[in-house]
């Protein structure tokens, strides 16, 4: 464990849980020599949706210390809303601001607490209790995950790529194995890497079956329609410790081919945790859009399905063709520190003898 340090962007001191939070965030504390800071962040979003507090504070620190301002930290965020719309949406730009600024996120690292707590319906169903212990017990839960987070101390790490593309066509994928050889030559037999494309009529997406049929087969790690999902997909996913996308931008989302693993991987996250695997990218978009395809992978897999964000998670570049890789004097120099990222981030997470 490391000691929580509770950070509050409230402008109504009578907000409740924040104080609650508060006593959580103590009683998790426990120091150690790991040299990690654990952050929990509490903001109170307006109507609109905005913190300004919160916009001053991140500013505030990229200034000062820029992409080094979140170093060593592991964070979590409790977010307060004054409307139903939003929170979402702050959630995935506060967690990619942070990690570009070398944060880290547990995964589920996002409690929202919406008007009147409709959010937590269904929970207090399932937990048989009121809608103020639903969210008590998930404010609980959310601040015990950060403070027990550990590295995953592993003597070698397993590295799963996926893709849907071609290699002489698509600008992603060419800059992925461009980082791939590099990082190959740093991390040596130390890091076991799979490919795998995500071929067009091979994988299809989700069909919406039942819940209780989707669980069913859930618990044997399986999908009703199989295919290539059951076979490769899933047995590649529970092997990996880090699951890397290459994501071309396709009007400002990922590839409906990635998409649909995303939608597919439903019945394996019913059977188990993620909580130990890490998301990491690389992002091309031909003009901008690079922030909203990083958002769409946090929001997915970081906030929903529970992978794990390390620092700097997403190599992003602007690029129309893959003849425009030539037009950056300073590719290789970018690729260079992506890896070093990787590297550093990697050896953390891996036995020193």
């Amino acid at each position: 464990m490391g000691t929580i340090q509770y950070e509050r962007f409230i402008n109504d001191q009578t907000i409740p849980y924040h104080e609650l939070l508060a006593n959580y965030a103590a009683m998790a504390n426990t120091v150690d020599d790991s040299g990690m800071v654990k952050r929990l962040f509490f903001v109170e979003l307006d109507a609109l949706g905005e913190n300004t507090a919160v916009h001053e504070r991140l500013c505030e620190a990229f200034q000062r210390n820029g992409e080094r301002a979140f170093e060593s930290s592991v964070c979590a965020l409790v977010v307060y809303a004054q409307s139903i719309d939003y929170t979402k949406t702050f959630i995935k730009k506060f967690i990619y601001t942070v990690n570009r600024m070398g944060g880290s996120f547990i995964g589920h690292p996002a409690v929202e607490i919406l008007p009147g707590l409709v959010n937590f319906k269904t929970r207090s169903t399932a937990e048989n209790c009121t809608l103020e212990a639903a969210c008590e017990g998930q404010l609980r839960r959310l601040t015990q995950r950060l403070g027990d987070y550990q590295m995953l101390q592993k003597k070698t790490l397993k590295l799963l790529a996926l893709h849907a593309g071609q290699v002489d066509m698509s600008t992603t994928l060419r800059l992925w194995h461009a980082i791939r050889q590099q990082l190959t030559a740093q991390m040596g037999d130390r890091l076991i890497i799979d490919e795998l494309h995500v071929d067009e009529g091979k994988i299809y997406d989700c069909y919406g079956c039942p819940y209780e049929t989707c669980l069913y087969f859930a618990k044997e790690k399986r999908c009703f329609y199989g295919g290539i999902v059951v076979e490769d997909l899933f047995p590649a996913l529970e092997a990996a410790d880090v699951v890397l996308w290459v994501c071309p931008n396709y009007n400002d989302s990922i590839s409906a081919k990635l998409m649909a693993v995303i939608n597919r991987m439903t019945a394996l996250y019913r059977n188990m945790s993620f909580y130990d695997k890490y998301l990491a990218a690389v992002i091309v978009s031909a003009n901008s859009g690079n922030d909203a395809v990083a958002g769409q992978l946090i929001g997915a897999l970081n906030v929903n399905k529970g992978f794990r964000l390390w620092p700097q998670f997403a190599f992003t570049l602007l690029a129309n063709h893959p003849n425009d890789l030539a037009k950056y004097d300073d590719l290789s120099q970018r690729i260079e520190s992506y890896v070093d990222i990787m590297h550093g981030n990697m050896y953390k997470n891996m036995t020193k003898t």
